[in-house]
């Protein structure tokens, strides 16, 4: 399951990568801190139930935060 986690920070640091090239600072910063935090957790070397557990906060935390974002901030009538 850690190498799960080294895996989903591979990933998150290649999107980290395109947004900075894709002139999206912000967006980059969070994708590069969400690396950190992955690769951090692959090297822990918890049990898989720890893991299912951290990985349920993270899932928790980002639909609290994605559905916030959606209900009150995005543009009614998309990006302008």
């Amino acid at each position: 399951m850690d190498k799960m986690y080294r895996v989903m920070g591979f990933w998150t640091g290649i999107f980290s990568v395109l947004f900075y090239v894709g002139h999206m600072p912000k967006t980059s910063l969070l994708f590069l801190a969400q690396t950190g935090f992955f690769i951090l957790l692959g090297y822990l070397k918890l049990s898989e139930r720890m893991y299912v557990y951290i990985f349920f906060v993270y899932l928790t935390l980002f639909f609290a935060g994605f559905t916030y974002y959606t209900t009150f901030n995005m543009p009614l009538n998309g990006p302008l």
